[in-house]
């Protein structure tokens, strides 16, 4: 059968023309135009299933980034509903890849249930909060993101304490960074998302601007900060494949990271100061 088939090719009458184990073989656009045409539910859990290692894998990643956040379980579950939502919710005529798409729609769950879950301990809450304050005031006074050295010397900690206060609030500076985009209308995977895109509508040129402001964000990123953005983001790798790959220590990456968003974020403030 030609993978490339149409759902109304597939679809005659009441009955479909094919079996279930022949609409498994189609790929994913295909099976998702059958199932828009027959709403038959056990094709929509054929492709779901498709993408629960993805699920999984976007799941190891955020119990990765701090280690109190959520069990792994309930954050496969929460991403199994958000996927379901998702193969009803796609609009393929906006011409972004399906596994784009699901991989936007769950990063942002994560985010959601950072936000919503008492999983900080309010005296790490506090730290963040004195984290962010000292970065943004620095950086008003300095006009640039200030370095770890001086944010450390401001808040009175060695270097040591400063890296360590970076991996202790790595899920925090996470969802502060995210606040800053949700302000400016985008989250960091839909962003990142902007070049499949190919809608001229209004949204769609201010979601284009927002990737241009963003990059040029990345691109004043230190080479290590840069390469665990990509890792972390594009190649969708866990905070230990990472340490693999650059050869050093998880915490030290959970630290790299940490500093990258706090730095995208007062990145992202002065443009939407400007």
């Amino acid at each position: 059968m030609n993978q490339t088939n149409t759902a109304a090719e597939l679809w005659e009458g009441e009955q479909p023309s094919v079996s279930y184990q022949e609409a498994d073989k189609l790929d994913d656009r295909a099976l998702l135009e059958l199932y828009r045409q027959t709403e038959d539910q056990e094709l929509k859990w054929m492709l779901v299933l498709r993408y629960t290692q993805l699920v999984r894998r976007i799941a190891v990643q955020a119990s990765g980034l701090y280690s109190s956040f959520a069990q792994l379980d309930d954050i496969i579950q929460e991403g199994l509903l958000v996927l379901l939502n998702a193969v009803d919710k796609f609009e393929p005529e906006k011409n972004v890849k399906f596994e784009t798409y699901v991989s936007t729609r769950l990063r942002g769950m994560i985010v959601d249930l950072a936000r919503r879950q008492d999983w900080l301990p309010r005296q790490v809450r506090q730290k963040a909060v004195r984290l962010n304050r000292a970065i943004d005031e620095l950086s008003a006074k300095l006009g640039r993101a200030p370095t770890s050295s001086e944010a450390a010397e401001c808040m009175g900690l060695t270097r040591e304490q400063y890296d360590s206060l970076l991996s202790e609030t790595a899920m925090s500076s996470l969802v502060s960074f995210e606040a800053v985009l949700d302000s400016c209308g985008g989250t960091m995977e839909k962003t990142a998302a902007q070049g499949e895109e190919n809608n001229p509508t209004e949204e769609a040129f201010q979601d284009k601007e927002l990737h241009q402001v963003l990059e040029e964000g990345v691109a004043s990123l230190r080479k290590n900060e840069q390469m665990v953005l990509s890792l972390y983001y594009e190649k969708e790798l866990s905070m230990k494949e990472i340490a693999q790959v650059m050869g050093v220590s998880a915490a030290r990456v959970s630290q790299i990271h940490s500093r990258a968003l706090q730095r995208l974020r007062v990145y992202m403030n002065q443009y939407m100061q400007a």
